[in-house]
């Protein structure tokens, strides 16, 4: 185990154990609130706690502050000046002086709530929080969960709680609310194990050690934690860069904890915008240096339907020109997305399901997007991840590299990387995630992406991953529909009006042929030697793309011998037979 593992599994149990704390508050909700609604009074208050306790050192300056410029038409910059913050509360109240007066603590909480600047209440109408209050205080439990979180356990202050940790408790609470609410917790955020790969990868290139200013952006944040380790991992290569970040958010309370964390990192709150990517844009017209994003995937897009079919019909003025992939599944519109917001020189790490490689025929939605994708070369690189790596679906996953600037090594080639045994267990899962990416995994895995060679790295008997390069062609093939004539009862081939032989529909058959063979040689070699009568039409040829990584890794292994299986079974039968024996025996 690294020193950076040993921090990760040391923080990892301070974090449990802090947001183990604040999910207890839930036995103060237990009665008036159904489980599955506890997130929503627990959230909004960590949210809370954690600008409170960033503005207490400067609270009294604050208010000293408020009495000078109130009357002012304009008091935001004094204001944040004063709190140090870009946020502000110019409330008497903090927990304390709340808790010191109890029958009181309905009116001088919403004094404290409504103390807060324009920017936070932003974040707490996301998470409907006037209802939240109403049922507090009808429950009776207002000053209770007030008093949880203002116990020594609950400070959350910068001075002991940093940016990065107080990111994991976030990331923790909302795994808790949506797996009592039955809900997909790794729909909004990602480990980060995961994360620090794809960032490891995006940042290989040393590009940022020579970078002013970039720009980072997550069209499916979350929580923005991808975005937050982004600064993290660009900070340790050049601390000069100036990192500006952008994100998305459809989830109304993790995009109140993206906003509350980006405003509390002393970034830019109106960077992070709330609503649907793929119907309701809020970054038209932008273009970013860096695209890191894990979308949903195997989730239809029908309530967008409209929205995307609108914007398709607009061609190259739109995002998704190139084509729909079906219904059912829209997360080739989110890789769109990101190409189209990608700049000249960008690099996005995006997360797919299998779908994307493979599914669509020739000339389908789908295979129109890899087949834009490939004949622009803009795919670098494709990273098969293990099963079990997420905590919410067991199934292999794939970190799509997208570069509209290759290296001139990498220039009409592809890399894939077969890492779906380049991981280790761990001591115990969260949901379905059994296995992590480690420093060592992720060391071998960055090393075969920056060598850019057919070679295994690691044992394969053990933990390896595997590279190999592709020409960019090699994805694409001719579908030909091979048609074969129809013949009466005496075998006699069937003409039209103009002599030619009518096509038997039953008959018909398609071959897949690849990009780099000639059609008529490959007709002549494999199709005419078993049907001597075939022929096929120029003008239904279709071109398609599929990238089939199972089948480039797929290894033979001999079955085994027959000897020995009967060996085997030979073995078994005495083993039953002799315990058969004993139990009757013993009878």
């Amino acid at each position: 185990m690294t020193k950076n593992d040993e921090l990760i599994k040391n923080v990892g149990i301070n974090i449990q154990e802090k947001s183990a704390m604040m999910w207890n508050v839930a036995n103060v909700l237990a009665g008036p609130f159904k489980p599955h609604e506890y997130g929503l009074v627990i959230l909004p208050f960590t949210v809370i706690k954690r600008f409170h306790d960033c503005l207490l050192p400067t609270h009294a300056e604050v208010l000293k502050t408020w009495e000078k410029v109130k009357n002012m038409a304009v008091v935001e910059g004094f204001m944040t000046q004063a709190s140090g913050y870009q946020f502000y509360n110019k409330s008497k109240f903090t927990f304390d002086l709340l808790l010191k007066d109890p029958e009181n603590i309905e009116a001088n909480f919403r004094d404290y709530i409504h103390g807060f600047s324009d920017n936070v209440q932003d974040i707490l109408a996301k998470f409907e929080f006037d209802n939240i209050i109403k049922r507090l205080v009808e429950a009776d439990a207002l000053y209770l969960v007030i008093k949880e979180f203002n116990s020594d356990k609950g400070y959350l202050g910068p001075d002991k709680i940093s940016a990065v940790d107080c990111g994991y408790i976030f990331e923790d609470l909302v795994r808790r609310f949506s797996e009592s609410y039955d809900d997909q917790a790794g729909a909004h955020f990602t480990s980060r194990d995961i994360i620090y790969l794809m960032t490891d990868i995006l940042l290989s290139d040393s590009k940022i050690a020579t970078t002013k200013s970039c720009t980072v952006y997550d069209m499916a944040m979350g929580t923005s934690q991808m975005l937050s380790c982004m600064q993290e991992r660009i900070a340790a290569l050049n601390k000069d860069t100036e990192v500006v970040t952008f994100g998305q958010e459809i989830n109304p309370s993790t995009f109140g904890i993206a906003k509350a964390d980006m405003m509390i990192r002393g970034g830019d709150p109106n960077n992070m915008r709330f609503g649907n990517t793929l119907s309701h844009d809020q970054f038209k017209g932008f273009t970013f240096d860096y695209i890191i994003s894990n979308p949903p995937f195997g989730i239809d897009w029908k309530k967008e339907k409209d929205a995307v079919e609108k914007e398709h019909a607009l061609g190259d003025a739109g995002r998704f020109a190139p084509g729909l992939p079906k219904i059912s599944d829209g997360q080739q519109l989110f890789l769109l997305n990101g190409l189209a917001k990608l700049n000249q020189n960008g690099k996005m790490a995006i997360i797919q399901n299998g779908s994307p490689l493979f599914s669509g025929d020739a000339e389908s939605g789908s295979s129109e997007i890899r087949r834009y994708i490939l004949e622009n070369d803009w795919l670098d690189s494709i990273i098969e991840l293990g099963n079990d790596m997420f905590m919410n679906t067991g199934i292999s996953t794939y970190i799509w590299i997208i570069n509209k600037d290759k290296p001139e090594n990498r220039v009409g080639k592809v890399q894939l990387i077969n890492a779906s045994k380049c991981y280790e267990p761990r001591v115990k899962g969260i949901g379905t995630k059994r296995n992590d990416i480690t420093d060592r995994c992720r060391d071998m895995i960055v090393n075969a992406y920056s060598d850019f060679k057919n070679k295994v790295y690691g044992n394969k008997n053990s933990i390896y991953c595997e590279s190999k390069i592709f020409d960019t062609v090699d994805f694409g093939y001719n579908k030909i529909i091979v048609e074969q004539p129809q013949k009466d009862e005496k075998g006699n081939i069937i003409k039209d009006k103009k002599g030619k032989p009518v096509a038997d529909k039953s008959l018909e058959d398609s071959e897949s042929i690849p990009l780099t063979q000639d059609i008529d040689a490959y007709f002549k070699k494999e199709v005419l030697p078993y049907a001597p009568d075939a022929w096929y039409d120029p003008k239904k040829t279709k071109v398609g793309y599929e990238i089939p990584m199972t089948r480039y890794f797929y290894e033979y292994k001999a079955p085994e011998k027959v000897e020995d299986v009967f060996a085997r079974v030979t073995k078994l039968e005495e083993e039953i037979g002799a315990s058969l024996k004993d139990l009757l025996g013993a009878k």
